[in-house]
């Protein structure tokens, strides 16, 4: 089993965010390759994996756009003016929108394949592989040595401390049941 190193519409939009990003570039884009490599594990559609790729390039960003902890809005807003310049689909719209809205479930979404499979895998990212979603923890060790943390997990952690501080009764805004 081997890593996909690159995806070119992953790379194009998270370059096209660069300066939104900042500092956080690296360390984003290495939790969106993550994500994307766990997640493809369970694809074998070239739709879905089309539809995969801007789902998981954006479903974060609002925390660097619109400088929020409360990002999904915000990401999804992004997502959509993405496809709407780059003609997708209305079907690919209101899935990538559904990913992105989903992504932090806590429990599973039946009505979606596609967010399932992308819950599961931004899951294992978040708990740094020890909840695994019956994913090989060498293939989970390979792909965090070829997109390694760079102190995401660390710079989250901070954005949940000022965010608990600011908002005690929502502390983590983008959690459904």
């Amino acid at each position: 089993m081997t890593c996909i190193l690159q995806n070119d519409t992953i790379d194009s939009i998270l370059n096209s965010h660069k300066v939104e990003l900042g500092d956080s570039f690296e360390p984003y884009r290495n939790h969106v390759y993550r994500v994307y490599n766990f997640a493809i594990l369970s694809l074998t559609d070239s739709n879905d994996i089309n539809t995969l790729s801007v789902a998981v390039a954006f479903h974060d960003l609002g925390i660097w756009t619109k400088k929020t902890f409360d990002y999904i809005q915000p990401s999804i807003d992004l997502a959509r003016h993405y496809c709407l310049l780059n003609l997708i689909e209305t079907e690919k719209i209101v899935e990538i929108e559904f990913i992105i809205k989903e992504h932090h479930k806590l429990s599973k979404i039946s009505n979606n394949r596609l967010a399932e499979i992308f819950r599961k895998a931004d899951l294992v990212d978040l708990s740094l592989g020890m909840i695994r979603k019956n994913i090989d923890r060498k293939y989970i060790r390979k792909v965090k040595e070829n997109f390694p943390n760079k102190g995401f997990h660390l710079y989250l952690s901070r954005l949940f401390l000022k965010n608990l501080f600011l908002n005690p009764l929502r502390p983590l805004p983008m959690y459904k049941f």
